[in-house]
């Protein structure tokens, strides 16, 4: 028998008991309705997020690395375009980069923030530069007004890539709203995630949004007219349905996230060799991931495993140093700061069911690991 933690990662299936009557009617209405692919449900929940949002268009899609590929293939990337991004990321924003056809170019992150340093965008420019993907790491949004101000400037176009961040906020304004265009995941275990996978691409760009919508759908709308080629990128009914009636409750779910990070980092921050997250200026952060550091990452990691308490690296080696890209011969003093980051990060328990016994359990794990011998 596998044993249960005292404390999950996440719990899926608390979240499912809150909500459990609206879930289970709307998996009936579609089961009624024989509606599994697009459909009423489909078209509901994709005007609902993009109004939820602020943008005029949502374009559903399989999953979030869809949602980047398909983006990315609607602007137009090609063999020769070198697209900018965070060298501190899931590997599905850089191998959607290669997959479109273009080349990744990486650039180091803020020391803090974890998100991109729009202070080292400008040096990476060269003139085959076409984009910039932003990634909105952890929850915490990347700096966008510094971020936009290149891109005007350069003429790149901006692909905020929001997997975990549904509805940050910078300045006051949503994430996704900013760019070109905003790739979201609803994996499971997101701050609005399906029970399956599913993903969608915003924009205020009406024919990028028909290109999208082609691209996804074998390349046309209508079944039997194929305008181009294209892929079979699709979000269920089932998931769609879902995802409606979670949407209704993400404002809620998020501010207690935000409520669990205050309280983390209020009792862990006298805690000796613990660095609780930053929120950076003008930054609505949802902490779909709480992501402490501490230069015993590893010992920590084992000994809170040992108290039945789970914990995950995000990520473990920063994206210049995977063997996938080897062939760019990345040192680590061309990305210090993700570099640096890579050994001492660790994510803590966080979801808007976790009781304050669990969190104290945390707490309490981390005072006992300082003060061993």
């Amino acid at each position: 028998m596998i044993k249960t933690a005292m404390v999950p990662f996440a719990d899926l299936h608390a979240q499912y008991l809150t909500i459990k009557p609206e879930i289970d009617a709307a998996i009936s209405e579609v089961i009624s309705q024989s509606a599994f692919i697009r459909g009423r449900f489909v078209d509901a929940f994709e005007n609902e997020f993009a109004s939820a949002v602020g943008t005029k268009h949502c374009v559903s899609c399989g999953n979030g690395t869809d949602a980047l590929y398909i983006a990315m293939r609607s602007l137009g990337v090609a063999a020769g375009d070198e697209v900018i991004t965070t060298a501190h990321s899931w590997i599905a924003t850089s191998e959607t980069i290669t997959q479109a056809g273009g080349s990744v170019v990486f650039c180091d992150t803020d020391k803090d923030a974890f998100t991109i340093d729009p202070k080292q965008i400008e040096q990476k420019i060269t003139p085959r530069t076409v984009g910039i993907i932003p990634v909105h790491l952890y929850g915490q949004p990347a700096n966008m007004d510094e971020i936009m101000a290149i891109a005007r400037k350069h003429k790149l176009w901006v692909l905020e890539d929001c997997a975990q961040a549904h509805f940050a906020k910078f300045k006051g304004q949503t994430v996704g709203t900013f760019g070109n265009a905003a790739a979201f995941s609803f994996y499971p275990g997101k701050n609005l995630g399906a029970m399956g996978d599913a993903g969608a691409v915003v924009t205020n760009d009406a024919a990028l949004a028909e290109k999208m919508a082609i691209f996804a759908r074998h390349g046309g709308l209508v079944k039997g007219d194929h305008r181009s080629e294209g892929i079979n990128s699709r979000m269920d009914g089932l998931q769609a349905a879902i995802l409606s009636v979670k949407l209704k409750k993400i404002y809620d779910w998020t501010q207690m996230r935000q409520k669990l990070a205050a309280e983390y980092s209020g009792r862990l921050a006298n805690i000796p060799g613990v660095e609780t997250p930053l929120s950076g200026e003008d930054r609505e952060h949802v902490y779909h991931l709480y992501v402490i550091r501490h230069k015993k990452r590893d010992l920590l990691k084992k000994w809170l495993a040992s108290s039945g308490i789970e914990t995950v690296i995000n990520y473990p080696v920063a994206l210049p140093f995977l063997p996938a890209y080897s062939r760019l011969k990345s040192r680590p003093e061309d990305f210090p700061n993700a570099y640096g980051n890579q050994s001492v990060i660790l994510s803590l328990p966080i979801f808007p069911e976790m009781a304050s016994t669990q969190l104290e359990q945390v707490v309490k794990q981390m005072e006992l690991f300082a003060l061993r011998k």
